[in-house]
């Protein structure tokens, strides 16, 4: 994820802290020192802050491990304010096996809590991040870990209860139907988040709008992912793609994006193929060099290939995993086309219009 910093690797999945925590950071710090506490206790309270993210982390770690049981790696876990993200390469389309990687973040966090629960006397439920310190730091870490457990089973799509309500309806509905189930349920819950923020605290308004947006997405991606599933690659091949020469002007990149529809260009050196040129490149290659710049300063020399017969939900995964807007095909050697992301969107627009119909 962009604006992160790496702060290591867990299990081999790379973890990496996005830049707004500093935001979750200073806000803490500052309440703290404003209610009268001390350095040291503000120095409690972060440590209480960075032990709880350990357990967010862990979290997701055991979403992955799970995931791997079954085949799917994990790309990486990025630490946000509202908590962590775990990348996985692809999602569990198994009612079970969706199931049991949804419920294993929890069961982490329910497994801390056990181990914690021996060295625990009391738990004060009105406890505040500004008390923190040396003797009640394992009841709150205590608490703070059931608090994550029962938190993360509300059904709100696409929090980990949402998945599991998504898993328990998919052994009956099936999977996109679901989906769009569990995630209207996901987006009402987020407007009760919302509301329920502008009353008690601040902080549930980005919970609410973060469900509400991602369960938005997770249902187009599984729309998509559904739309593409019967496709292979050959079925939106092009075989006349669009090129360039590695030795032309941004004037002349410009000139074929503004006199065809082509967004993408194939850039060529002799006659073979070195690179991918996109409008976007060519758009910020003349904001920035001018019209004289050289196609071969622009373009991404990364080429990806593709085989006709591959599943096109695969390849359109692949495409947006490696944010690839354009990638080649072969087959047996021979370069026989390209396939674009104008192309699968609009066989996904052709699908929804002819499932609208019928």
């Amino acid at each position: 994820m962009r604006y992160s910093l790496s702060i290591g690797k867990i299990a081999g999945i790379s973890v990496y802290l996005h830049w707004t925590f500093l935001i979750l950071v200073g806000w803490i710090m500052m309440g703290t020192l404003q209610a009268g506490a001390t350095w040291i206790d503000a120095m409690w309270s972060l440590l209480l802050l960075a032990t709880i993210f350990l357990c967010i982390t862990l979290h997701e770690v055991g979403h992955a491990l799970m995931a791997r049981r079954f085949g799917i790696a994990t790309r990486d876990i990025t630490l946000l304010p509202i908590g962590g993200l775990a990348r996985m390469e692809a999602l569990p389309e198994k009612p079970r096996e969706e199931l049991l990687v949804a419920l294993a973040g929890p069961a982490v966090n329910l497994v801390i809590a056990l181990i914690l629960f021996p060295f625990v006397q009391r738990i004060d439920p009105n406890l505040a991040m500004s008390s923190i310190g040396a003797v009640n730091f394992v009841p709150a870490l205590f608490g703070v870990n059931i608090w994550l457990a029962l938190f993360n089973l509300i059904p709100a799509f696409p929090m980990d209860g949402g998945r599991v309500f998504r898993a328990l309806l998919a052994f009956r509905t099936g999977y996109v139907r679901a989906t769009r189930t569990a995630a209207s349920l996901g987006q009402l819950l987020a407007m009760v988040f919302v509301f329920a923020g502008f009353a008690l605290n601040p902080f549930l308004i980005f919970i609410g709008l973060f469900i509400f947006l991602g369960a938005q997405a997770e249902a187009g991606m599984v729309e998509t992912r559904f739309a593409l599933r019967d496709h292979t690659v050959k079925d939106v091949l092009m075989h006349e793609v669009p090129t360039l020469d590695d030795t032309a002007s941004m004037r002349d990149a410009a000139c074929r994006l503004l006199n065809s529809q082509n967004k993408n260009f194939l850039v060529l050196h002799e006659g073979q193929p070195v690179g991918i040129l996109t409008r976007q490149d060519i758009i910020t290659t003349l904001r920035t060099h001018g019209d004289k710049a050289l196609v071969r300063d622009a373009i991404d020399t990364k080429l990806e290939y593709l085989n006709p017969g591959m599943p096109l939900d695969k390849a359109w995964s692949k495409m947006q995993s490696e944010h690839k807007p354009m990638m080649l095909v072969m087959d047996e050697g021979q370069i026989k086309g390209a396939v674009d992301e104008e192309s699968i969107e609009e066989l996904i627009l052709i699908h929804t219009a002819r499932s609208q119909h019928n």
